[in-house]
């Protein structure tokens, strides 16, 4: 039967490589990709409509309860209160514009009394690689316009320190709400907010994101792309190996033909013989 070569340990260890790999491509590496490209989607969509909406208060974005997510991540917010400058947090292993950089995480106390995380900025590098020194937050009561922003997470979740090698400043490695809150014994909601050009407080603005599209979609269907072929060269190969000789079997068109030489060569003996005879 032609098809008992689908049994051979070599053809079994093809045909899991193919389907593994197909699998991938459409459950894993594709899925993935347009993820990303719906990410991207949805933070252009909140940063054109940014541009031209007025900030909302912090309590209409983000009631009390919820976190920043897909939806919310990006609005501008308009938030009133206090900063706390003595549990400040410093950022550290940043890059801006290409540039190594801090950025400067200071808690502020809204009228209501909730603590929030704001993003001042950053500040660049001195010739020690620690931060050049900033101005503090202005005291007193101030109103500033900033984007909401989720937090960040740390895989290692590595809290705050301080030490000789910064100075004894406070330094993190992600920007993260809860970790400064940590280490400042605050309670601080979820998520961050970022100052723009021109509000109390603020240090370098931090650049936006550009609004492009992406190459997410077009790696999606590649993807796609890469998980068909991988099974059509599969079963292109499969029906040609059912063909007479097995397209895929090279010993099998030499064997035939000595066989055939070997016919010929004692047909020849036995003509040879029979006429002696």
């Amino acid at each position: 039967m032609r098809l008992r070569f689908l049994l051979k340990p070599g053809w079994l260890a093809l045909t899991a490589v193919v389907f593994t790999f197909a699998i991938c491509c459409f459950t894993l590496l594709s899925p993935w990709q347009f993820s990303r490209n719906t990410e991207r989607e949805q933070q252009n969509s909140a940063l054109e409509t940014s541009f031209t909406a007025a900030p909302l208060p912090l309590a209409q974005l983000l009631p009390p309860g919820t976190v920043i997510g897909p939806r919310t991540e990006w609005h501008l917010v308009s938030i009133t209160g206090r900063y706390l400058p003595d549990k400040e947090v410093v950022a550290r292993l940043r890059t801006v514009q290409g540039e190594g950089a801090f950025e400067v995480l200071t808690p502020l106390q809204t009228t209501d009394g909730t603590i929030v995380l704001i993003d001042r900025g950053y500040v660049r590098l001195d010739s020690k690689s620690g931060a050049l020194p900033f101005p503090p937050a202005p005291a007193g009561t101030v109103t500033v316009t900033a984007r909401a922003r989720a937090d960040e997470t740390d895989p290692k979740n590595r809290d705050a320190f301080a030490d000789a090698s910064t100075g004894g400043q406070l330094q993190s490695y992600v920007v993260d709400s809860q970790v400064v809150a940590r280490a400042g014994k605050l309670d601080i909601r979820p998520g961050y907010f970022q100052l723009d050009t021109g509000q109390p407080g603020v240090l370098g603005a931090l650049p936006l994101p550009q609004t492009d599209s992406g190459p997410f979609l077009s790696y999606a269907l590649q993807w796609i792309a890469f998980g068909a072929m991988a099974l059509l060269g599969w079963l292109y190969f499969t029906v040609r190996e059912l063909k007479p000789g097995g397209a895929l079997d090279s010993s099998t068109p030499e064997k035939s033909r000595r066989k055939t030489v070997a016919e010929i060569l004692a047909e020849d003996e036995l003509a040879e013989s029979g006429h002696q005879k």
